[in-house]
Parts: C-alpha cells; structure tokens; sequence
C-alpha cells in the first residue's frame, strides 16, 4: 500500500523542535573567559555593536562566522587576549586562510578569504576606536588581491522550464514549491527576501511584489509575472489554509509546520529539484536570480531597470551580468568579423 503523500505525511512532525526542523546550527566556540580583556569577549561586543547600529541580521552572522573562525585558531596559538595580537600574527592569519584546503580538498576562494580577513580587520578597527587597545595591529595588513570573476552561467529559458516542471502537483507542497520557484524567476529576489514576504506583499492588481528591509535594509517594488501571479494564486487558495496552523502568522511561504522557511531550507530545496531535473547543472535560489536578469538582459531591458529590480546599491553590480549577456555581442560578431565576411 502506498504512502500517504503531502501534508497528512508530515503532520507528526509538527511536535519537533524548531532546531531540528533544518537550517545551519552554530557550533559555540569554546574560549577562556576568565579574562575581561579577551578576544572572543571584545568579539561578542563588537557584534552587538553592530545589532545597536542596525546592521541586517545576515550581515552579523556573516562577521560571527568569520570571527569564530580566528577565534579558533588563536585559540590552539593560546593567543586570548586582544592586546597580545600583532601585525605579524594577523600576516600568518592571512597565510593561515591561503593555506586551509576545505573538506573537499580544495581551497578558500580569494572572496572568502577577503571576507575572513575583512571581519577581522573591522574588529581591530573597533577595538581601537572603541579605546580596548592602544593601537590597531590590523591597520597595515593588506588584503589578498580581489579576483574579477564572471557569475556562473545561467541557466537556459529551457532548463529553467525543465527546473519549474519537477514539483509533484498532485502534492500540495508540490504546488507551494512550483509557485515559490516562479516567483524567483520572474522577479528575481533573494532568498532571504522571498523567505520573508509577507501576505500583504504581492499586489495581484498592479503585478507587484513589495520586498521589504532587504538587503542592506532597503525596500523595493518589484514586478511580478502573470505566470506566476497565477500559481501564487493557486498556492493562496488550495494549500497555504492547509500549512496555517496560528491565525497570526503572516508570512506569505509556509513550510509543513506552519511556520516561515529558514533560507538554508529553501536552498536546498531548490538545489534538489535543480539536481532532479537532469539539466547537468548544479545551482541552487542565486542560479534563478542571475537567469531572471540576464533573460532580461538578453530581451532588452535597461540595465538601469534591472538594477532596480535586483536591488543593487551600485550599477557596477548590476553590470556584471552583462558581461555573461552575450547573445547581443554574438550578434555583432556575425555582422561585422572579417572572417565571416568571406564566406
């Protein structure tokens, strides 16, 4: 006999603890606390420095794990207090993250390891600034050189369609599912901004989208598509009633208990029906992101008008994708190279 499918398969799961309901749990690192003036102690101050200055809660998780990645390795130096840090220990810290190979043998990538150091780079500043040491030993470290890299190539209008057509729809998480990945092609937002839309967000009337408090803390209007105004709609009438457990929650995605998606849990999601797909491509929320805007892109739009649209602060950021947009550059090269004259 079949199992049941859908929702009545997970209804005993809604006893379990939020903890054990997904997402990345954070180890604590273990520091001797003993002393007022040690490192990990000035840590947790600084970054409930940032949470008073309001910085996004994606943001301060970004600076912990960088810090408790230095914390951990001064740790089996026995470096604990902040003042016994120096310009040369910082250097062999930087040639520390050029030397750590990851669990899958390869390298940190030149971002992640500007991002390590840049976190730890801003605690010193603060800690100067803040008067806990005399002087900032991060002030002279130089960072490792930025790579220029193009995003990863997006994926095809039809592995796009191929991607959207692996949710089971005779499971009403399946039809959730379908309607979240539309919304993330058609308006191209954020993970964390199509985790925290809220009911009231989507104006079906005007084809809207209003995220709100995203990255960098800012609100945008953003436009939705029929397609997935429609599935949205279906998602509204025929399964989110069956998620809703409390009358108070408002968010607009509901996971099996009732309850908002953790960003790493819809990762993975996507991720999945990406790899179930048989596109040959990995990828997970950013590959839907990036394929909205080069599509886009590809179509005609302004880059101006997908800078809006994807929320960057810079145009120099938006522009990016153009240099993966190259349907147009193609077509120059057919018109004007020599050797295609000839023929």
């Amino acid at each position: 006999m079949a199992g049941k499918k859908g929702i009545a398969a997970r209804g005993h799961l809604r006893g379990r603890r939020r903890s054990q309901r997904g997402g990345n749990v954070r180890t604590e690192v273990e520091f001797p606390r003993e002393d007022p003036e040690n490192l990990a102690g000035y840590a947790d101050a600084y970054l409930e420095w940032m949470a008073v200055r309001r910085y996004s809660p994606e943001t301060i998780e970004g600076r912990r794990y960088a810090l408790d990645g230095f914390l951990v390795w001064c740790r089996e130096r026995e470096l604990i207090r902040a003042d016994a840090v120096t310009l040369p220990i910082l250097e062999s810290y930087l040639r520390h993250l050029h030397r750590y190979r990851k669990k899958n043998g390869k390298p940190l990538g030149a971002s992640s390891q500007r991002g390590r150091i840049g976190a730890v780079k801003d605690l010193f500043r603060w800690l100067c600034r803040s008067h806990h040491i005399l002087y900032n030993p991060a002030s002279e470290l130089e960072m490792p050189r930025e790579e220029k890299r193009l995003p990863e190539e997006p994926l095809s209008i039809e592995q796009v369609e191929a991607v959207l057509n692996v949710p089971d729809l005779g499971d009403p998480l399946g039809i959730r599912d379908r309607a979240m990945l539309e919304l993330l092609y058609s308006t191209g937002m954020r993970r964390s901004e199509l985790t925290s839309l809220e009911l009231t967000a989507v104006n079906h009337e005007r084809h809207t989208a209003q995220v709100r408090q995203g990255k960098g803390r800012k609100d945008r209007v953003v436009p939705v598509g029929s397609r997935a105004l429609q599935w949205l709609e279906r998602y509204l009438c025929e399964v989110r009633p069956l998620l809703s457990v409390s009358p108070n929650e408002t968010t607009l995605f509901l996971t099996s208990y009732g309850e908002p998606f953790n960003p790493d849990v819809l990762s993975r999601k996507v991720s999945k029906y990406i790899k179930d797909a048989e596109i040959g491509r990995q990828g997970s929320c950013h590959l839907f992101r990036h394929s909205c805007a080069t599509h886009m892109l590809e179509g005609g739009a302004d880059t101006r008008f997908i800078q809006q649209l994807l929320g960057h602060a810079k145009l120099e950021t938006t522009q990016i994708y153009t240099d993966v947009s190259i349907l147009q550059l193609i077509e120059v090269h057919e018109r004007t190279h020599p050797a295609k004259l000839k023929e």
